[in-house]
């Protein structure tokens, strides 16, 4: 039986994994402010601040290396900031009277190949405190019931994500942080974590912190996105901010009479590029004027219709150079011609 796919997203099977879950006591606002970590000779987060608000899912976005492993495990205190802080409603993680209860977290998938999933949640309930009741009621929320008595060292990738993910979710916390928690997932279960992240942070008023590099699923998921490069912030701000600071974007015009259009459009003010024999990509006007200015022209249009800069275009514009690792064009030559 799969597991980590239809049968467990609770959508089909009737079981509800989102109305299970109860939201807790008070909001949590995140706030890093000026963190920095150098190891050795490499600064790997430099002079790093930002904010994740409650009620939202904020996206951690950059490149392999860009420090967001980093900054998760300097905000959780695992690793030791050379400057810096993370708050959490101004406290930080180490001095939080009740961790488990107030931040949960995954950066990374553990557990005993040997035990079950159900005892595996039991053994960290034990050890934070909490009654051992919340490991059922975890699994359900994920959806992991039907598999929460088989050894978990048989799971699927996609399943120990949902192991991890219930982990967090034990102490009934106020804030999420996710390391790529959609990783292994089929599509349902991308579409089930989708609908719960969104649920938890906008009905039940939590604060979900992902990174993740799946733009797609980000564009779809988050709210505000934070985006960091080489070490530092880039850019963070809601998806629609993002969006408006790439431009008005570009409208895609096709009319039998395009060149007329074109030179009408330029004479406006508009900058237009003929891309085919009765296509026309223009910038500088929006639908409205385009059809506008065609009405009063007497020009026909067969399709009007703009384009905004998605996510990935954003994400990919911002973040140039800031790679780790950077390849070439793909060479498009053939074996044995000359160069």
């Amino acid at each position: 039986m799969r597991l980590d796919g239809p049968v467990v997203t609770g959508e089909r099977t009737g079981v509800s994994t989102i109305s299970s879950s109860t939201a807790p006591a008070g909001q949590v606002r995140v706030e890093v402010r000026g963190l920095t970590k150098s190891f050795g000779s490499v600064r790997a987060v430099s002079d790093l601040g930002f904010t994740v608000e409650p009620g939202q899912v904020t996206g951690f976005l950059g490149p392999n290396g860009a420090g967001k492993t980093t900054t998760l495990r300097m905000a959780l205190g695992l690793i030791t900031p050379d400057s810096g802080t993370t708050t959490f409603n101004g406290t930080p993680y180490a001095q939080l009277t009740e961790p488990t209860r107030q931040v949960g977290a995954v950066l990374e998938t553990a557990f005993h190949p040997g035990r079950t999933g159900r005892d595996h949640l039991r053994v960290y309930c034990r050890a934070a405190g909490l009654p051992v009741s919340r490991a059922d009621a975890v699994l359900d929320q994920v959806g992991l019931t039907p598999a929460g008595r088989r050894k978990a060292g048989n799971y699927s990738l996609g399943m120990r994500q949902r192991l991890g993910l219930a982990t967090a979710l034990l102490g009934d916390p106020a804030v999420l942080v996710l390391d790529e928690p959609a990783n292994g997932l089929d599509p349902e279960g991308i579409q089930w974590l989708r609908r719960f992240l969104r649920h938890l942070a906008h009905d039940q008023g939590r604060t979900v912190l992902i990174s993740s590099h799946l733009l797609s699923e980000v564009e779809q998921t988050a709210d505000r996105v934070v985006i960091v490069g080489a070490g530092r912030l880039v850019r963070e701000g809601s998806l629609a901010e993002l969006a408006a600071d790439a431009g008005a974007g570009t409208v895609q015009v096709r009319s039998p009479e395009a060149a007329r259009l074109a030179a009408a459009l330029s004479a406006a003010g508009a900058q237009v590029q003929t891309t085919g024999p009765d296509t026309l990509t223009v910038t500088g006007a929006s639908t409205a004027e385009i059809g506008h200015r065609a009405f009063v022209d007497g020009v026909e249009l067969h399709e009007l219709h703009g384009r905004t800069s998605g996510l990935e275009e954003t994400y990919f514009r911002l973040t140039a150079g800031a790679e780790q690792y950077s390849a070439g064009s793909p060479d498009t030559t053939t074996p044995g011609s000359a160069a």
